[in-house]
This record gives structure tokens, C-alpha cells and sequence, in this order.
């Protein structure tokens, strides 16, 4: 399991409507409204690097207010 969290950022005024658009996507597991140079961060859990790929292709790409995205994929450290 891949778990990575989006950072978005939104045009202006569209907030309430991206984050309808997002919240009920399949690999969406969190969705928060955040302050600051983001608008917008997802927590989503997929299979592969392939379904994260297909989630960006086919969810966030598709998705007009959304002008920038910056993903990071989260990683375990074992001491």
C-alpha cells in the first residue's frame, strides 16, 4: 500500500468546489482545507505507483480549478 499525500493549489474562489469534486474519490482518504500556500491537502492510498499515476490522470487533472498540484509519497522510518 502507497500512501502519499497532495498538496493543491486552487483558483481563487474555487475551494468549496474542488474539494466536493475530491472528497468522495476512490483513493481519497482524507481531505482538509488547509491555510497557507496550499489551498487544498489529500491523503490517498493506493496499490502502485501505477494507480497513483492513473489517480492524477484521471481525477486531478480533470478537475479546471485546480492549478497546481505537488505530491508527496510517505515513507516509514524504522529506528
Amino acid at each position: 500500500m502507497i500512501e502519499a499525500f497532495v498538496l493543491v493549489v486552487v483558483k481563487p474562489g474555487n475551494e468549496e468546489k474542488v474539494y466536493n469534486a475530491l472528497k468522495d474519490c476512490e483513493p481519497v482518504k482524507e481531505i482538509f482545507r488547509v491555510y497557507g500556500e496550499y489551498d487544498i491537502i489529500l491523503r490517498v492510498e493506493v496499490g502502485s505507483i501505477g494507480e497513483l499515476d492513473s489517480f492524477h490522470d484521471r481525477i486531478l487533472r480533470k478537475v479546471r480549478s485546480v492549478e497546481m498540484t505537488e505530491t508527496l509519497i510517505a515513507s516509514s522510518y524504522k529506528g
